[in-house]
C-alpha cells in the first residue's frame, strides 16, 4: 500500500510530488535537475509519488491535474533521457463536489547509455526437480513449458545435465527490461548483445545446482558471486523438501535477501499448494528465520512487495505460479521490473574511487582469444588495456598480465566498474598459472597474502566437538581451500550453536583476503558461518620466500 511508504527523503530514489501542473521555465529547469539526481541515486531508476505531500500526506488530485502532472513528468522525463511507466493509481478521496481524488505512483527510467545498464543478479535456489530450470527457461526465452521440461533445455551446459535433466554446473541466465517497463529476452529470436543492447535494466539469474551433491558449487555461486538476491524454488506439489531448508539457511547466513517462488501449480489442488504456503509461513516466522512472508496476490502486490523487500530484510515475498499454464508468471516480472538496488549511486562511487580488484571465478581458453577469466569487480575501474597482477600463485606470488576486451553480459563493453561481473580476455597469458580463487589487481596495492587467519565464528552444526587439528573446507569469496583449525582462543572444543575466534591454517596454497569478509566452513555435516577478523603474518615453512616475492611482482 502507499500510505505505508517512508516520507520522501533527501537521499534514495523516491519522490513526493503533489502536483506538477504548468510549472514556469524555472521551476521546469528545477524539477528536471531533482529528478536527475533521484535517478542518479537509484542507479538509473526513481519512484514518483504524484499527489502525496512531502510529509507523506495523500491529498490525490482531480483528473485533470493528474492529467497534466503526467505530462510534465513526462517531458521531465525526456528532457534527462528517461522513460515513464505509471505502476499505479488509487483513489484516495472525494473533493466537495463529489469528484474522485487520485494518487499516482511513476516509475522513471533511463533509456540505456554506454551499455550502462542496471545489473541485478538473482541466485536461484531450490531442491532438485522444484522446477528451477525450467521457471528460468520460461523467464527468458518468452515461452511457457510443455510439462516435460523443454524450456529448460537451452539452460543445460554438460550433456549429462541434459540426459538427466538435472543441474550441477553454474549457468547465467538473463532477463531484460527496457525504460518503458517492457520484457526484453530471448523471444524475438534475439541474440543476448542485442538484449543487452536494448535494456535499461538486467537481470542475470545464477542457476545453482539443486542436488546435495552439488552442494559445493551451490555455496561457491552464492558467496562468489555476490548476488543482490536469492530466489527459493518450492514445489508445490512436493512442498519443503531434500535441500530446501538447506539453500534458506545458507542465503541467510550470507544475508543475502530472499524471496520465496512456489512452482507447479498447475499439477496439484488449491488445497496443496495452499498447504505448501503454509508451510513456508511457518518455517519463515521460526525464531531461527524471523522473516515476515508476503503472499503476492496481484500486481499491487507486487509492486508493494517489490518496494518493501528492498528496504526491509525481513520481508520475504512469497508468489505462487505455474511454468505450463503461465499462472501469475506476470506477477514475478512486475516484481523483477520494480526490484531496486540494494546499494545506491555513493555507495558505488566510493567503491569505484578504490584500486582495482577482479575476483577470477572461472577460467576458459576461447579459440582465437585465448585465456579468458570470469568474475566479478569488486572495486575500482577496469579498462581494456589495463596492466594488473595476478595471483596469489602456490609460491604466493603475483604475475603481471594485460586486460584484453571485457565482456559483460555477452557483449563487449570498454569500462568495468564496481560491482559488475564480466569476462575477461587474457591473450596469450598461461592458462595452467591460473586458479579460481585468484584476484587481480591493481600493482599499486602491493597485495597481501597469508596462509593463516583468525575468524569470528558460529558453530551451526557439529556431530561431535569441534576442536584443534579439524579440517574444513573453507569459503572466502570466490576462495575455496581445505584449513586446518589450528586454535580455538579461550576454549578447548566447540558445540553446535557456540561462538568462537579461530585460527584457520590453510593447506594447499596462499590466499588474498580481505579484513571483514564473510566466511563459511563445511566438513560432512558441520556447518559454521563468521567473519575474517586479521590476517596472520607468514608462517609457513615452504614459503620463507614470501616477502620478498610479494615486493618483486613477477614479471
Amino acid at each position: 500500500m502507499l500510505d505505508t511508504l517512508a516520507f520522501s527523503a533527501e537521499e534514495g530514489n523516491i519522490e513526493y510530488k503533489l502536483k506538477l501542473v504548468n510549472p514556469t521555465q524555472c521551476r521546469f529547469e528545477h524539477l528536471a535537475t531533482q529528478l536527475k539526481w533521484r535517478l542518479q541515486e537509484g542507479r538509473g531508476e526513481a519512484v514518483y509519488q504524484i499527489g502525496v505531500e512531502d510529509n507523506g500526506l495523500l491529498v490525490g488530485l482531480s483528473e485533470g491535474d493528474m492529467r497534466a502532472s503526467l505530462k510534465t513528468l513526462r517531458r521531465m522525463a525526456e528532457k534527462v533521457g528517461a522513460d515513464i511507466t505509471l505502476l499505479r493509481e488509487r483513489e484516495v478521496d472525494y473533493d466537495l463536489d463529489g469528484n474522485c481524488r487520485k494518487i499516482a505512483e511513476v516509475l522513471v527510467r533511463k533509456v540505456p547509455d554506454d551499455q550502462q545498464f542496471l545489473d541485478l543478479r538473482v541466485a536461484v535456489l531450490g531442491n532438485v526437480d522444484s522446477g528451477k530450470s525450467t521457471l528460468l527457461g520460461v523467464l527468458t526465452q518468452g515461452e511457457l513449458d510443455n510439462g516435460r521440461g523443454r524450456a529448460r533445455l537451452n539452460l543445460f551446459r554438460h550433456l549429462h545435465e541434459i540426459q538427466t535433466g538435472r543441474t550441477s554446473s553454474i549457468s547465467f541466465e538473463i532477463l531484460g527490461f527496457n525504460s518503458k517497463g517492457e520484457v526484453v529476452n530471448y523471444s524475438d529470436s534475439r541474440t543476448a548483445e542485442e538484449i543487452c543492447e536494448s535494456s535499461s535494466k538486467m537481470i542475470t539469474f545464477i542457476d545453482l545446482a539443486g542436488h546435495h551433491k552439488y552442494l559445493k558449487t551451490t555455496i561457491f555461486g552464492l558467496t562468489s558471486y555476490c548476488p543482490d538476491f536469492a530466489m527459493l524454488v518450492v514445489s508445490a506439489n512436493t512442498g519443503i523438501v531434500g535441500t530446501t531448508r538447506e539453500h534458506l539457511g545458507l542465503a541467510m547466513a550470507l544475508k543475502v535477501p530472499i524471496f520465496i517462488v512456489v512452482s507447479k501449480v498447475d499439477l496439484c489442488a488449491r488445497g496443496t499448494v495452499e498447504r505448501t504456503v503454509r508451510q513456508l509461513e511457518h518455517v519463515l516466522k521460526l525464531p531461527g528465520c524471523n522473516k515476515v512472508p508476503m503472499v503476492v496476490a496481484c500486481p499491487d502486490d507486487a509492486v508493494t512487495a517489490a518496494q518493501q523487500f528492498a528496504q526491509s530484510s525481513s520481508i520475504t515475498p512469497i508468489f505462487t505460479l505455474s511454468s505450463v499454464s503461465g499462472d501469475n508468471l506476470d506477477l514475478v516480472k512486475v516484481f523483477f521490473n520494480i526490484l531496486p538496488p540494494l546499494s545506491n549511486s555513493k555507495e558505488q562511487e566510493e567503491l569505484m574511487q578504490q584500486l582495482t580488484e577482479f575476483q577470477v571465478d572461472e577460467i576458459y581458453t576461447v579459440p582465437d582469444v585465448g585465456t579468458v577469466v570470469g568474475g566479478t569487480l569488486y572495486s575500482g575501474v577496469c579498462c581494456e588495456g589495463e596492466r594488473l597482477v595476478v595471483g596469489p600463485t602456490d609460491e604466493g606470488r603475483f604475475l603481471k598480465l594485460k586486460v584484453g576486451s571485457i565482456q559483460r553480459n555477452r557483449s563487449a563493453c570498454r569500462v568495468l566498474r564496481a560491482g559488475q561481473a564480466a569476462t575477461l580476455a587474457l591473450g596469450n597469458f598461461d592458462r595452467s598459472l591460473l586458479r579460481k580463487g585468484m584476484v587481480m589487481v591493481s600493482p599499486k596495492m602491493n597485495p597481501t597474502i597469508c596462509w593463516q587467519f583468525e575468524a569470528a565464528i558460529v558453530l551451526l552444526f557439529h556431530a561431535k566437538t569441534f576442536r584443534r587439528g579439524f579440517q574444513v573446507t573453507v569459503h572466502v569469496g570466490n576462495i575455496r581451500q581445505t584449513a586446518t583449525v589450528d586454535c580455538l582462543h579461550g576454549k578447548e572444543e566447540l558445540r553446535t550453536g557456540e561462538r568462537a575466534v579461530v585460527c584457520f591454517r590453510f593447506i594447499k596454497h596462499p590466499e588474498y583476503l580481505r579484513m571483514g569478509a564473510k566466511l563459511l566452513f563445511r566438513e560432512g555435516v558441520t556447518k559454521g558461518i563468521g567473519h575474517v577478523t586479521s590476517l596472520l603474518p607468514n608462517s609457513h615453512d615452504q614459503n620463507h620466500t614470501h616477502d620478498q616475492n610479494q615486493r618483486k611482482m613477477d614479471g
